[in-house]
């Protein structure tokens, strides 16, 4: 008998072969039907899967949202592809994972890639499966099984992938439904009990792109559906609804519109910069200086280029590699016969990160254990050889500038110095209105330096959250295994926008690799050499993706003193022109960033044209509020308008347009 431990600690005696959906049977009908999949000792499986000894378990049911929507969205992705198999004869699948917010997957089309005409009629085929709700069925299979039935159905992706699985692992494949003749895939799964258990109206698919088999352009083109799925329709209609909104505030449409910025093919990844976006980015320039500068950092600027061999020493280059921008440091004769490059030129490389030249800076001279902490920060513009389909406006670019810094400490300097940084990302995060939670990002399995490094590293910043009152529930305390940088664990700053969506911008990394590599000292108090941790940290992330992020966080409507132009001065009639003149002037010299509009429209058609290029104040004046020297000021967002005195108003203006105070 195999001893079952439920979450309130009763133990239940079970016959081998049982499984959790025995159990939760044996508790009672309503957990029977509620009871979607189980936890054993902690790992998510299918419900029907048997023990195979002694256990913890925890049922898993729609409250469990997360574990429920990975489910279901799995589920999705496995429907999807028999539904395209059933309407397409002759498509190969390949693989189709869960996603954030839905799930998608990647086939060969036997005759033409797949396009978003194609959609309702899969959806369509899609609900015919839910409704059959046929039983899925986990298999274990060897790896020869998988690879004869692949090759014999002509499923060559597939059959490659097998290929490449270790010999003796244990590989699963789910059938739906039973028999020969039952639709299969290979997965890990775990998938719920039947597709009838998932919802045939809480999924939509939502577009067609085309995905390089494996990632790799050098390989097939594939058609990828993309879909999204939910628990029910009430959390799709309001995804749904979200997208809409997301649609509205994105950067790219409000950035042509409010004429900030744009990206063309001649400098393709790299942002230009308008007036009024320049506005925006020296303004964050601004203020980053002032909060950096309060916090006793010293601004520094370093090179573009450097030799490739100091990216070798700092593990980079072996790791980095492909996502760099590369050159000779001499360049060829074009007029020379022979080969362009050679196995004898040097290679430089545009930075794709600073750390490597803030250690430069740091090793100039000899260092003292009394100058540290040593805190250096620069607007350093990097280059990232970012792949062409994952550009993305200003969210995802190949040049774009970090608020980058680096503080050298000494050990017992560190959980000080990272609690300081945690409490100056709370000030700036709330200046600009957000909400946030904090991550610490674990040691990944391909990494540099020792298990006790990694071990201090992870603790020193667990450590300063605690010290910081923020590892709670309130600031969404958790930790991810596997997912810090090679050479440091790292604390993440994810925000959360207006409209739920969340976006990880800031990082502090406690690192002794790089200081390691590239021999950076200072002389401790006993006279010998010793190491400098080195923390890396970044609040905004790059100016570029802050920037589009508050684009869609305001939808545009910045804070008055983000605002590129933040008031314009509009006539109504041509006998208010002079009058118009004064008003600007006087909003000038108070620091206002204004412009006067007097041409011959109507006053309804400028509102409008302001609102659209989201001017937070108009100031309109006529005949009459020439005479009283007053404005009626319109608000962008209110309705109606306030008439002030010209004295009033400049004041007004001038207290929404100050920046925030960094004390």
């Amino acid at each position: 008998m195999f001893r079952i431990t439920l979450p309130d600690g009763s133990v239940r005696e079970v016959a081998p072969g049982t499984t959790p959906a025995d159990i939760a049977a044996a508790i009672g009908p309503g957990l029977a039907k509620a009871a979607l999949a189980a936890r054993v000792d902690g790992e998510l499986r299918d419900i029907g899967r048997p023990f195979e000894g002694d256990a913890q378990l925890a049922l898993v049911t729609a409250k469990d949202e997360k574990d429920a929507l990975e489910l279901a969205r799995h589920d999705y992705a496995h429907i999807l592809a028999e539904a395209v198999q059933n309407l397409f004869p002759g498509t190969q699948i390949t693989f189709g994972p869960a996603t954030d917010d839905g799930f998608y997957y990647d086939f060969a089309p036997k005759d033409r890639p797949f396009t978003e005409e194609d959609l309702p009629a899969i959806e369509a085929e899609m609900r015919k499966i839910i409704a059959a709700d046929a039983p899925l069925i986990r298999e274990v299979w060897s790896r020869q099984q998988l690879i004869e039935r692949w090759t014999k159905q002509g499923e060559s992706f597939k059959a490659e992938w097998a290929q490449e699985l270790p010999e003796g692992e244990e590989l699963t494949v789910y059938r739906a439904g039973k028999g020969d003749d039952a639709w299969l895939d290979m997965c890990r799964g775990p998938h719920l009990a039947s597709t009838g258990k998932v919802d045939p109206n809480a999924f939509k698919l939502t577009r067609v792109s085309g995905a390089y088999w494996r990632g790799d352009q050098k390989n097939a083109m594939l058609s990828r559906i993309y879909g999204t799925g939910w628990l029910n329709k009430k959390q799709l209609d309001e995804h749904m609804m979200r997208l809409e909104e997301a649609a509205k505030r994105d950067h790219r449409k409000l950035g042509q519109e409010m004429d900030l910025f744009h990206l063309q093919q001649e400098a393709h990844g790299s942002v230009f910069w308008h007036p009024n976006g320049y506005v925006i980015y020296r303004a964050l320039e601004d203020y980053m200086r002032r909060a950096v500068n309060g916090a006793g950092s010293k601004e520094v600027k370093t090179p573009q280029v450097m030799d490739a061999r100091q990216w070798e020493q700092s593990g980079h280059w072996g790791k980095y590699r492909e996502n760099m921008f590369v050159i000779p440091d001499e360049t060829p004769n074009i007029e020379d016969e022979g080969p362009m490059v050679s196995e004898d030129v040097q290679w430089m490389a545009l930075k794709p990160m600073n750390c490597p030249a803030h250690i430069l800076i740091f090793k100039q001279g000899i260092k003292s254990y009394r100058d540290l902490p040593l805190r250096l920060v620069e607007n350093g513009c990097c280059h990232r050889n970012e792949p062409h389909g994952a550009l993305h406006g200003l969210m995802r670019v190949r040049q774009f500038t970090q608020d980058d810094g680096h503080i050298f400490c000494r050990e017992d300097q560190i959980v000080d110095e990272v609690q300081d940084f945690c409490r100056l990302a709370d000030r700036v995060y709330k200046d600009f209105g957000f909400n946030y939670s904090i991550k610490l990002a674990l040691r990944p399995d391909n990494r540099f330096g020792t298990e006790e490094m990694w071990d201090q590293a992870e603790t020193e910043l667990r450590d300063a959250v605690v010290r910081a009152g923020m590892a709670t529930e309130e600031y969404g305390w958790e930790e991810l295994p596997g997912e810090g940088a090679f050479y440091a664990p790292k604390l993440e700053w994810h925000l959360t926008d207006a409209i739920g969506r969340t976006w990880q911008v800031g990082t502090i990394q406690s690192d002794r690799v790089l200081p390691e590599r590239l021999d950076a000292s200072y002389v401790g108090e006993d006279g010998e050499r010793h190491r400098p941790v080195m923390l890396h940290r970044a609040i905004f992330g790059s100016y570029e993706r802050f920037i589009g992020i508050l684009i869609e966080h305001f939808a545009g409507k910045l804070p008055a003193w983000l605002a590129p132009t933040q008031a314009v001065v509009a006539t109504i009639v041509s006998d208010a022109d002079d009058y118009a003149h004064e008003v600007t002037r006087k909003l000038q010299a108070a620091g206002i960033r204004v412009v006067s509009d007097l041409r011959n429209e109507k006053i309804n058609y400028k509102v409008r044209e302001h609102s659209v290029a989201k001017v937070p104040n108009l100031l309109v004046v006529g005949k009459r509020e020439a005479e009283e020297g007053t404005v009626a000021l319109r608000v962008l967002g209110s309705q109606g308008q306030q008439m002030l005195s010209l004295d009033e108003a400049v004041a007004k203006l001038v207290a929404e347009a100050t920046p925030p105070d960094l004390g």
